[in-house]
């Protein structure tokens, strides 16, 4: 029979594995010296975006980082850590770290990944900079609409002046 340590620590390597393979990247983030409390409310708040905050022992996820080829982030597993899985958008959760790091300086982001493309502290922040996917989208739909918009005006406008200069000949044939 297994040591309740030994299994605790082989469920926490199994769960890193799997989530961050459904995941579409990870970001490692330092806590020391964040009260418990806001780390429950960033934890809610990540939560609300998609995203999970895991928090296990330095030798688990080196271990697991190990496991997954991630040998560029084991060294950033230092202190004590969490890891941020995020499944859907990578710059709502980008956003939410660097408000939280404004209020709790002592939070620090180390890294990450996304896509197989390794992440610095400076990407994350370039990419809470980043206006999101839905603004994306309606910046998109905009651009596409503005011609077809102009184009519906200018047509309407030649239609108006040839109605009003059929107007014109009619009022002048007739007096």
């Amino acid at each position: 029979m297994k040591k309740i340590g030994l299994l605790v620590k082989e469920v926490s390597e199994s769960r890193i594995k799997s989530n961050f393979k459904s995941s579409k990247g990870m970001i490692i983030v330092k806590y020391s010296g964040v009260a418990s409390p806001d780390m429950s409310g960033l934890r809610k708040t990540l939560k609300a975006t998609g995203s999970d905050l895991f928090v296990v022992k330095n030798s688990v996820a080196r271990r697991a980082m190990k496991e997954l080829g991630l040998n560029d982030l084991v060294n950033s597993i230092e202190s004590p850590c969490g890891l941020i899985f995020f499944k859907d958008e990578p710059v709502d959760t980008s956003k939410i770290l660097c408000a939280f790091r404004k209020e709790h300086e002592k939070l620090m982001l180390e890294g990450g990944i996304l896509d197989e493309k390794l992440l610095t502290s400076k990407d994350i922040e370039t990419m809470s900079s980043l206006p999101s996917k839905e603004v994306l989208r309606a910046q998109v739909v905009g651009a596409l609409n503005g011609p077809i918009v102009k184009l519906v005006v200018v047509l309407n406008q030649t239609l108006k002046k040839f109605v009003y200069c059929l107007d014109q000949i009619k009022q002048s044939k007739s007096k």
